[in-house]
C-alpha cells in the first residue's frame, strides 16, 4: 500500500513524538528500498529526485534535494533551482549558504534544510573533518546558529558530528528541527548515508556511522563472477563451443538453395 507523501506539517508534528529515519542515496534502487523499508527522509542529488521514475518508487519518502552555496552562485539562482526541483517533485532544499540566502528562499515559501556542526563544504572554518562544539564556547555558538536558522525561516537543521548534549539542550530549547548526523538521540531524526549502512566500501566508514550488511564482499564476489563469465564465454569462442546450434538461425533449404543461386554462388 502507498505511504501519503509527508508534508513540512506532517514533520513538524511528529517532532518529540518519535525518531525519524532518514538517509543519504543515490540511485532508484536505494529509493525503492528506502520506500519499502518506511524510511521516512532522504537526501538525494538533484538528477535523482528529477528522475521521471524517482516518484513512482519512492512516493512516501519526504524528500531533499540541492546543492552546496560553492555550487549555485547567488540568492536568486538559486531561487530559480529550488523552483525547479519542487515541480520535480522534492519536498525540500538543502542550502549551506548564507542566513541571507535562507531567508531569501523562506519568503517565497521554499522548505529550507540548514546545516551546522562539520559542514564539509565550510569545514575550513571549524578546523577541517572533526567534532565541533566540544567547548562551551563553540557550543553556545551552535544554538545560536541553529537559533539563527529558526529565525531565517528553515524548517529543519542538519546538525552533524555534534556532542550529544550540546544538540540535546539545543533541541530542547527551539522549535526547528534538527536532524542528527553523528550528534545523538536527542534530535528529530538520525540521518546516515545508504553506503555506510551497507558496507559498500567506496569510503571509511565514519565513527557515528552504523554498517549493517557487507555490500563490499558481495560486489567482490560478483565482480569475480563477472571476470569469470566473461573468461568462459572467451574460451568458448575460442573452442568454437559458441555460438551453438541453439544460438543461430536456419534458412529453408530451398530458400537457401535460391538464395546461393541469386549470388552467384
Amino acid at each position: 500500500m502507498t505511504r501519503p507523501r509527508p508534508t513540512v506539517a506532517d514533520l513538524r508534528a511528529q517532532r518529540g513524538r518519535r525518531q525519524m529515519t532518514m538517509l543519504r542515496y543515490f540511485t532508484l534502487d536505494e529509493a525503492a528500498a528506502a520506500e519499502a523499508a518506511r524510511i521516512d527522509i532522504a537526501s538525494v542529488p538533484p538528477e535523482l529526485v528529477t528522475h521521471p521514475r524517482y516518484r513512482d518508487l519512492a512516493p512516501g519518502v519526504f524528500t531533499m534535494t540541492g546543492k552546496t552555496h560553492l555550487e549555485y552562485g547567488a540568492a536568486d539562482d538559486y531561487l530559480a533551482f529550488c523552483g525547479r526541483m519542487l515541480e520535480a517533485g522534492a519536498d525540500a532544499l538543502y542550502c549551506s549558504g548564507s542566513l541571507h540566502t535562507v531567508e531569501r528562499l523562506a519568503r517565497e515559501y521554499i522548505p529550507v534544510v540548514g546545516h551546522v556542526g562539520l559542514v564539509p563544504a565550510r569545514a575550513t572554518w571549524t578546523g577541517a573533518y572533526r567534532a565541533v562544539g566540544r567547548d562551551a564556547a563553540s557550543a553556545i555558538r551552535l544554538f545560536e546558529d541553529c537559533r539563527a536558522y529558526q529565525e531565517a525561516g528553515a524548517i529543519a537543521v542538519e546538525i552533524e558530528v555534534v556532542p550529544d548534549e550540546v544538540a540535546r539542550a539545543i533541541h530542547d530549547r527551539l522549535e526547528i528541527l534538527l536532524w542528527s548526523m553523528g550528534s545523538g538521540a536527542g534530535c528529530d531524526a538520525q540521518y546516515l548515508f545508504a553506503e555506510d549502512i551497507l558496507g559498500e566500501g567506496r569510503t571509511r566508514v565514519p565513527r557515528h556511522a552504523k554498517t549493517y550488511r557487507d555490500f563490499a564482499a558481495e560486489y567482490a564476489r560478483l565482480q569475480a563472477e563477472r571476470v569469470s563469465a566473461f573468461r568462459a564465454f572467451s574460451d568458448d569462442v575460442a573452442s568454437g563451443r559458441f555460438p551453438e546450434e541453439g544460438h543461430i538461425l536456419r534458412m529453408d533449404p530451398a530458400e537457401h538453395e535460391a538464395f546461393l543461386a541469386g549470388i552467384g554462388a
